[in-house]
């Protein structure tokens, strides 16, 4: 019972986070005359993305290095084929290709890389801090092309949700709040999650990559279904490339510093490169300005749902 009761009472605080935190974010770009993309690329996918940092850390501290490293192979994936997925079926949208196309590349060398690095057995103290060094390169890189662009940042953040945008104290506030809720609601319903899931005796890969992999993605959920609900593709599409870049330059970034992830098993031998090719597949979708609609939402989701329905089923072979 006490693990239902964690489960709802981290869906709720999700919900009320993902409100705080659109609202804030969107008046704090219209208030600093930068652009949604960047924003949401970079303050909101890299702040709901710290649920994925605290359970990575803990899990290779507490001796778990598959929940750490399921958790961001398996995060990229639902982020993607779930959660874009979802969000088209709510609202079908054309992404502007030339305006993301640097998050894109930034997306594809941050997978590539953890593919090569895979291919080293394990990632350590070094391949950490060259994780860590892209990471700073790309926000140095968002910032300075962003500040360029005055005009486009303009006409982005413009009132499109028809609201009074808050002033900027109240816009931090807002932030602020709305990853804190984000963060303890994932928290909480991950905590449920887990415990139910080991009751029904799920191995630690299958858990980091499905239970946990959504469960800290549900701040990315939930930010991605109000932008949604409010028409707002900068924001859903920043929020998806903006985490799934985070995840792993410097959620693994930070753990192969603290302890060596072996990259070993079938998260290693396949998982990550299923993470590679979804990501492709996104990036030529956003590369050529295609409509994601509601029959490719639909497509997303059903990839998304075999691909768990394959995992479940190789665990209890």
């Amino acid at each position: 019972m006490i693990d239902f009761v964690l489960i709802a009472s981290g869906l709720l605080l999700l919900f009320l986070g993902g409100e705080a935190l659109i609202k804030g974010a969107v008046a704090l770009a219209r208030h600093f005359g930068l652009s949604q993309l960047l924003v949401s690329a970079v303050i909101i996918g890299f702040g709901t993305s710290m649920p994925e940092m605290t359970v990575s850390v803990g899990a290779a501290l507490k001796g778990s290095p598959e929940i750490a490293l399921g958790n961001v192979v398996g995060s990229n994936i639902a982020n993607i084929l779930l959660i874009v997925g979802l969000s088209a079926l709510i609202f079908p949208f054309v992404q502007n290709a030339q305006a993301v196309r640097r998050d894109v590349l930034a997306m594809i060398g941050a997978s590539l890389l953890l593919c090569a690095l895979t291919l080293y057995g394990a990632l350590g103290f070094f391949s950490g801090l060259l994780m860590l060094s892209g990471l700073f390169v790309y926000i140095s890189w968002c910032c300075v092309q962003d500040l360029k662009k005055p005009d486009n940042a303009e006409t982005t953040v413009e009132n499109v949700d028809g609201e009074n945008h808050p002033p900027v104290p109240m816009a931090f506030m807002y932030s602020f709040v709305g990853l804190g809720l984000l963060v303890g609601g994932a928290y909480l319903l991950v905590e449920g999650a887990i415990a139910l899931a080991r009751d029904f005796g799920l191995s630690e890969a299958v858990i980091g990559l499905t239970i946990v992999a959504v469960g800290t993605s549900l701040p990315e959920l939930a930010t991605a279904v109000v932008a949604a609900m409010r028409r707002q593709s900068d924001i859903i599409v920043g929020n998806i490339l903006g985490s799934n870049i985070f995840n792993i330059l410097a959620i693994l970034g930070v753990t192969a510093m603290v302890e060596p992830i072996p990259m070993t098993g079938q998260i290693a031998s396949t998982d990550i490169w299923i993470m590679l090719a979804v990501a492709l597949s996104f990036s030529a979708l956003l590369w050529l300005g295609l409509r994601i609609g509601r029959p490719v939402g639909f497509g997303m989701l059903a990839a998304y749902c075999a691909y768990t329905g394959w995992l479940y089923a190789g665990s209890m072979v």
